[in-house]
C-alpha cells in the first residue's frame, strides 16, 4: 500500500515559505504599486486605454537614454547632460539619409546606428579621457559643452544633404496601422513597441552573460578595486559611451518616427528631466525601477495632456516627483565616490600671505591692481551710449547670479542649475511689492530677496539626505518648472503685466536714466560682494568649507552639516532674487524668456569658466562671456572669431581641459609667481608659496662648549602600542627605524587634557646625553 502524505497543517506553513520568499514580495510589491498607480492616475487625470499604451510607449523610449544616463553615471559618477544629443546627431543622420537620397529604411538605421558606435567612442576618447582624474563637475560641465557642441552639428547636418527645411518626422517602413479607441497607432509605433523589450533584453544579456558585461559591471561598482584585479578600466568605460550612445539613438531615432525630431535644438530640456527623473526614481543604478519608473511618467504625461489640454502642467508635477524621490532616498552608507569632495570643481585659492601683505609694494599692487578695476568700472558710462549702459547692467546682473553660485557651488558643496529661477521669483516678487504695494525699490529688492532665500531652502531639502550632482537634478527640474508655470501669467494673474516705471530709491533718488540703474545695480553687486566676503571670513564661512569637504568630520566636531546647508542655500537664493529684484526693474516689464532653462545653464557654465572657487573668477567669467555676446561689435572680426570660439562648447572644453579651476587657476597662478619674486627679493620665507618645494632648514652654530646640533644623532618618534593607549617617546639612536623602541615600565596615566610628558619637550634637537 503506497504511503500516504500527510495533508499541509492548518498553520499554513509552506504559504508562509512562499510569501517570506524575496521574489515573490518583490513582485507582489510592484503588482500593488501598479494598481495604486493606475488608480490614483484614473482619479486624478482620466484617460482612456489609448492614450496610456501611447504613454507607455513613449516612456519606454525615454527608459532607453536613463539607461545611458545611469550607465554612465555608474561608470565616470557623474550626470551626463549630453545623454540625448548623442544619440540625437546619428539619428538626424539616418532621417536625412531616408528623406534626402531615399535610402532604404533597412539601409539608413545601420549607417544611423554605426555613426552612433562612432560618436561614443570618439566622445569618450578625445574628451572624456582627458578629464579621467578631473573633479567631477568640472567633467559634468563638460558635458554640458558636449551637448553645444553636437547640437551646432546637428543644425549644420541638413545643408550637407542641401536641405534647407529640415524634416521633422519620416514615413513608416511598412503601411500598417491600429487603433485603440480614438489613438491610431503607426508603424513607427509598432516598431517602437518591438525595439524597446528587445534592447532591453540584449542589455540585460549583454551585462549578465558576456565577459565584457561583467568587467563593465565590476568597474561600475568601484574603478580603483576594478583596475588592481586587472580591468582595463579606461577601455571599459569607452564600451560604456558606445552603449550609451546606442541606446541614445534607438530612443530619438524611433521617438522622431513618432512625434518628431527638431533640428538644430536636437532635444529640449523637458526630455532630458524626464530622463533624469527615471533615473533618480531608480536611484541611479536600478534599471528594472528607471524602466518602470520611466514608463510610469510616460504615461502620466500622456494622460495630463489629455485631461487639461496643457502640456505646461507636467513640468511642475515632474518637479514635486524628482523632489520626492530625492528626499526618500535613504543615505548612502559608504564614502563613494560621489558622495566625497572629489567631485567638486572649486579650487580654493590662497589669500595674500600675511608675511608679505605689509610690505609697501604688495599693498600698494593690490590697491593699483583693484583701483584700475574700480575706476575702469565707473568710467564705462562715459564711453556707452544708453544701448551699450543698459547691456552693461544686464552684465552687472549676473555676475550677482555668479556670486551666489560661489556660495552655493563653491563653498557649500551643493551643485544647482536653477539659480535663474530664483532670479525670476525675487522679479517676480520685486515686481509686484513695487508695482502693487508702491514700496520703495530697496525694500521690494529685500523682500524679494527673503522670498529667494525661503524658496531655496525648500528647494535644499533634498540636500539633507543627498549631496553633489545629483541635486542638480532637482534644481534643474525647478528651473525648468518656474520658467513654463510658476512664473506664467496664465497660472498666476498677480504677475506684473504691463510695462512700468521704475520707483524713487529712499524716496528721493530717481533711477529713471540708464547710467543711474547702473551705478544702481553695481551697487548691489559691490553690497553682494562684502557680504559673501565677511561670510568667508567668519566661522560659517569656514563650517562650509568643513562641511563640504568632509561632512562626517566635520559632524564629529558638533557641526550641524543640515544648518550649514541650508544656510548656503538661503544666502545664495537670497543673493539671486535680490539681483532678480534689480534686474526686473531694469527691464520694466515681467517677461518669461530671460528665466529659461537655458539661461540658467549658461550662467552656471560662466561661473565655472571664471572659477567658483574664487569671488573674483566667477564675476570675471560672467563679464568675460556676456560681453562677447552683447559687444561682438566691439571687436575686430578676427579678435571676434576667437571670443567666439572660446564660448563656445568646443572652446569651454579646452578651456577646462588646461585650467580646471577656470581662468582663476591663471590670474592666482601670475600672482603667485610676482609674490614668489618678491619674496625672494626681500629674503622673506612664506611657507605657503613653498609647500610644494623641500627647504632644508637654516644651520644654526652651536654655543661654545656645546656639540653641533648638526652633528647629533637624530631623534626619531615612534607610536607603540601600550595598555593604555598611544605614547610618543624617542627611540635609541641604533634602533631600526621600522621597530618600535623598548616601551619603558608602565606607570600610571598622567591626568586627562595633559599632554604626555615625552611630548611636552622643547622644539630644538636632543643634545647627547639630554633626557628626553
Amino acid at each position: 500500500m503506497a504511503d500516504v502524505q500527510p495533508a499541509p497543517s492548518s498553520n499554513g506553513t509552506p504559504i508562509v515559505a512562499v510569501l517570506d520568499d524575496p521574489r515573490v514580495r518583490s513582485v507582489t510589491k510592484g503588482l500593488a504599486a501598479v494598481v495604486a498607480f493606475y488608480f490614483a492616475q484614473q482619479y486624478l487625470w482620466p484617460a482612456p486605454a489609448g492614450v496610456l499604451l501611447q504613454g507607455v510607449v513613449l516612456g519606454g523610449l525615454t527608459a532607453l537614454i536613463s539607461f545611458g544616463i545611469a550607465l554612465i553615471y555608474r561608470s565616470n559618477r557623474i550626470i551626463n547632460f549630453s545623454a540625448g544629443e548623442l544619440g540625437a546627431v546619428p539619428a538626424s543622420l539616418a532621417v536625412l539619409l531616408i528623406v534626402g537620397p531615399g535610402i532604404p529604411y533597412v539601409l539608413a538605421v545601420p549607417a544611423g546606428l554605426g555613426a552612433a558606435l562612432v560618436l561614443g567612442a570618439v566622445v569618450e576618447f578625445l574628451i572624456i579621457r582627458r578629464f579621467f582624474t578631473a573633479p567631477r563637475l568640472i567633467l559634468t560641465v563638460v558635458t554640458i559643452g558636449i551637448s553645444s557642441l553636437l547640437a551646432g552639428v546637428g543644425f549644420l547636418l541638413p545643408r550637407a544633404f542641401d536641405i534647407n527645411t529640415p524634416p521633422q518626422s519620416f514615413p513608416s517602413p511598412f503601411d500598417f496601422s491600429f487603433a485603440v479607441g480614438q489613438t491610431r497607432f503607426s508603424g513607427n509605433d509598432v516598431v517602437a513597441m518591438v525595439a524597446v523589450p528587445l534592447c532591453i533584453l540584449v542589455l540585460g544579456a549583454f551585462y549578465r552573460y558576456t565577459r565584457i558585461g561583467v568587467a563593465v559591471r565590476a568597474s561600475a561598482e568601484s574603478a580603483e578595486r576594478a583596475a588592481l584585479l586587472g580591468v582595463p578600466v579606461k577601455r571599459i568605460q569607452t564600451i560604456v559611451w558606445v552603449i550609451a550612445t546606442v541606446l541614445s539613438f534607438v530612443a530619438v531615432f524611433l521617438r522622431a518616427g513618432i512625434v518628431g525630431l527638431p533640428f538644430g535644438q536636437l532635444l529640449g530640456p523637458s526630455i532630458l528631466v524626464r530622463a533624469l527623473a527615471a533615473t533618480v526614481i531608480g536611484r541611479m543604478e536600478k534599471m528594472p525601477m528607471i524602466l518602470a519608473a520611466s514608463i510610469g511618467l510616460g504615461i502620466l504625461e500622456s494622460a495630463i495632456i489629455f485631461d487639461t489640454g496643457e502640456a505646461v502642467l507636467v513640468d511642475p508635477i515632474m518637479f514635486v516627483i524628482i523632489t520626492g524621490a530625492l528626499l526618500l532616498q535613504r543615505k548612502r552608507k559608504a564614502a563613494r565616490g560621489d558622495e566625497t569632495s572629489n567631485w567638486q570643481a572649486a579650487t580654493d585659492f590662497r589669500p595674500v600671505p600675511r608675511e608679505l601683505r605689509t610690505l609697501p609694494e604688495v599693498r600698494w599692487g593690490v590697491r593699483a591692481v583693484l583701483g584700475t578695476v574700480i575706476a575702469a568700472t565707473l568710467a564705462l558710462p562715459l564711453v556707452m551710449d544708453e544701448a551699450d549702459i543698459s547691456l552693461a547692467t544686464v552684465i552687472v546682473v549676473m555676475a550677482t547670479v555668479a556670486v551666489s553660485l560661489v556660495v552655493l557651488t563653491g563653498w557649500a558643496g551643493q551643485v544647482s542649475l536653477g539659480q535663474i529661477g530664483f532670479l525670476g521669483v525675487g522679479a517676480a516678487v520685486g515686481g509686484w511689492l513695487t508695482t502693487t504695494w508702491t514700496w520703495d525699490i530697496s525694500l521690494a529688492v529685500l523682500g524679494a530677496g527673503v522670498v529667494g532665500a525661503v524658496t531655496a531652502m525648500a528647494i535644499g531639502l533634498p540636500a539633507l539626505r543627498i549631496r553633489g550632482l545629483l541635486l542638480s537634478v532637482s534644481t534643474l527640474s525647478f528651473a525648468l518648472a518656474a520658467s513654463s508655470y510658476a512664473l506664467n501669467r496664465s497660472f498666476f494673474d498677480w504677475l506684473p503685466v504691463q510695462r512700468f516705471d521704475r520707483p524713487l530709491l529712499f524716496g528721493r533718488i530717481a533711477l529713471d536714466t540708464e547710467t543711474r540703474y547702473f551705478y544702481f545695480a553695481l551697487a548691489g553687486l559691490v553690497i553682494a560682494v562684502q557680504l559673501v566676503k565677511g561670510l568667508r571670513r567668519s566661522r560659517t564661512g569656514r563650517v562650509l568649507i568643513a562641511v563640504r569637504e568632509n561632512e562626517r568630520a566635520a559632524q564629529s566636531y558638533g557641526v550641524s552639516a543640515t544648518r550649514a546647508k541650508l544656510l548656503g542655500f538661503a544666502l545664495s537664493g537670497f543673493i539671486a532674487a535680490y539681483a532678480g529684484a534689480i534686474f526686473v526693474h531694469h527691464q520694466q516689464v515681467f517677461g518669461i524668456q530671460p528665466y529659461s532653462v537655458g539661461e540658467s545653464l549658461t550662467v552656471f557654465i560662466m561661473a565655472v569658466f571664471g572659477g567658483l572657487g574664487s569671488i573674483p573668477g566667477a564675476i570675471t567669467g560672467v563679464v568675460l562671456l556676456e560681453s562677447i555676446q552683447y559687444f561682438e561689435d566691439a571687436f575686430p572680426d578676427y579678435i571676434a572669431a576667437s571670443l567666439q570660439f572660446l564660448a563656445s562648447g568646443v572652446g569651454l572644453i579646452l578651456v577646462l581641459a588646461v585650467l580646471p579651476g577656470g581662468l582663476s587657476q591663471a590670474l592666482y597662478a601670475v600672482r603667485d609667481r610676482w609674490l614668489r619674486s618678491v619674496a625672494e627679493r626681500r629674503g622673506v620665507h612664506v611657507p605657503s608659496l613653498v609647500a610644494d618645494s623641500r627647504v632644508a632648514p637654516e644651520h644654526v652654530p652651536a654655543a661654545e662648549g656645546e656639540p653641533d646640533p648638526s652633528e647629533v644623532a637624530p631623534v626619531v618618534l615612534v607610536e607603540p602600542a601600550t595598555a593604555t593607549g598611544t605614547a610618543w617617546m624617542p627611540a635609541a639612536p641604533d634602533a631600526p627605524r621600522d621597530e618600535p623602541a623598548t616601551p619603558p615600565p608602565t606607570t600610571e596615566p598622567e591626568p586627562v587634557g595633559v599632554a604626555p610628558a615625552s611630548r611636552r619637550r622643547r622644539s630644538r634637537p636632543l643634545r647627547a646625553g639630554e633626557d628626553a
